[in-house]
């Protein structure tokens, strides 16, 4: 008896990791299709489709070292000076790694996305899920820069910063 309590439990316990994992799965996709369609509405210039997938409080860091946007109003003043004519940016993500939290209703993500006129960047940043919904709280935007380049890039920021101290 006590052999097929054990087994029972253990077939029990195999079941609800199983279906843990596949609902962790499952998670990851949605999360995926929210970032995916975030880069379709900006490519698309859907001011309206791309910030609703932002939290009310939600900040986006761009590439500059003073682009630090909240969405409200900054981030969305942005946006529409941008999306006017119905063109926003593209950026298409080439690879992606999504980590939910164990209370599943936090997630953050790193991707490589790829800009037909600017090439490779990092973006990076944190979902949570808001009555059902999965919404980005935070993304950065980052320029990838190989190691073997890093000195060259040293040297030209700090030429372009004292440059702008002088403005």
């Amino acid at each position: 008896m006590t052999t097929l309590r054990g087994t029972a439990l253990a077939i029990l316990l195999l079941t609800s990791a199983i279906a843990v994992a596949d609902q962790r799965a499952s998670t990851v996709e949605v999360i995926g299709a929210v970032l995916d369609d975030f880069h379709e509405a900006a490519a698309q210039g859907d001011k309206s489709r791309y910030l609703d997938h932002l939290t009310r409080n939600a900040v986006f860091m761009g590439t500059d070292e003073w682009e630090r946007w909240p969405k409200h109003p900054q981030f969305t003043d942005y946006v529409d000076s941008r999306f006017t004519d119905g063109k926003g940016w593209s950026y298409r993500s080439v690879k992606r790694h999504v980590s939910v939290a164990e209370t599943s209703d936090v997630a953050w993500f790193d991707e490589v996305v790829f800009s037909e006129s600017s090439g490779r960047f990092r973006g990076t940043g944190v979902l949570v899920l808001e009555s059902g919904t999965w919404k980005i709280a935070h993304y950065a935007l980052s320029f990838l820069v190989f190691n073997e380049d890093w000195d060259a890039v040293v040297e030209l920021t700090e030429k372009t910063r004292a440059t702008k101290a002088r403005e």
